[in-house]
């Protein structure tokens, strides 16, 4: 039986060791289409299991050491590349994302996934409260509310701690992404300024947040959201209709500059 060398520590890595969990990860990656590409494939336990769906694989591996063991197991076309992912060019043809991220790096992993185009589909370990907002669970965040015309994030499960090696001191959570055939929005960047605006700015509740319209405050009626109610709340079909209706400025209604949060003197 091959020893699993501990992770390094300057590079967050915690490796999955759950049977189950891999398992999972497979079953959701095998319903996709394309090349998979990888994220830290670190010793692969993941890199193996998914070999066996026979499609080209890539893993990017940070650590020169692990990609050159791992480089020495895996089959053509399998391939292990020493990259950091974030600087990592990716491919221009449509593809798939799997990955344990490394916990400390979530946030700057799922900016470079996020803006990145081509990919179709994600199924990605993070830390569990990470999976949790992203997928809106409790609410979304200002960062999924600003992806969600384009992507629909989905919770699968909870991943214990006791899931890697080494341990983490929080759990994990097994989210996927897949980008929407159609979006729900066209123009992304004013869209996501309106989303940025929105969270930011001052006020008891959405209404007073949007400066809501006539319009806007009888679409929130019939939608039963209530006025002091916050952005969190909203979904994301109640984003994209709130962006038509308040016409990209949440402030609109109020004649306030996009520029100022508060009430124009």
């Amino acid at each position: 039986m091959r020893t699993q060398r501990p992770g390094r520590h300057e590079l967050g890595q915690n490796f999955l060791i759950d049977r189950n969990t891999i398992e999972t990860v497979v079953r959701l990656v095998a319903v996709t289409e394309g090349p998979i590409i990888e994220i830290g494939p670190g010793d692969g336990a993941l890199t193996l299991p998914l070999q066996r769906l026979g499609r080209r694989l890539t893993g990017v591996e940070i650590d020169d050491r692990r990609a050159a063991r791992l480089a020495g197991r895996v089959e053509p076309p399998t391939e292990i590349v020493t990259a950091d992912f974030l600087r990592f060019t990716l491919p221009s043809s449509p593809y798939v994302l799997v990955g344990n991220l490394p916990f400390h790096l979530t946030t700057a992993l799922l900016r470079r996934v996020l803006t990145t185009p081509m990919w179709t589909d994600a199924v990605l370990l993070t830390q569990w409260e990470v999976a949790r907002r992203r997928a809106g669970v409790g609410g979304a965040t200002m960062m999924t509310a600003q992806w969600w015309p384009w992507f629909e994030f989905r919770l699968v499960s909870r991943v214990p701690a006791t899931a890697f090696r080494p341990r983490p001191g929080v759990d994990g959570g097994l989210v996927t992404m897949t980008r929407r055939e159609c979006p729900l929005v066209e123009d992304r960047e004013r869209y996501q300024d309106f989303v940025r605006r929105v969270f930011t700015g001052r006020g008891r509740g959405i209404a007073e947040m949007l400066g809501a319209s006539r319009a806007t405050r009888r679409w929130l009626q019939e939608e039963r959201v209530p006025p002091t109610a916050l952005p969190k709340t909203l979904t994301a079909r109640q984003w994209a209709e709130v962006f038509r209706l308040q016409g990209g400025s949440p402030a609109r209604a109020r004649g306030v500059s996009p520029n100022r949060t508060g009430p124009r003197r």
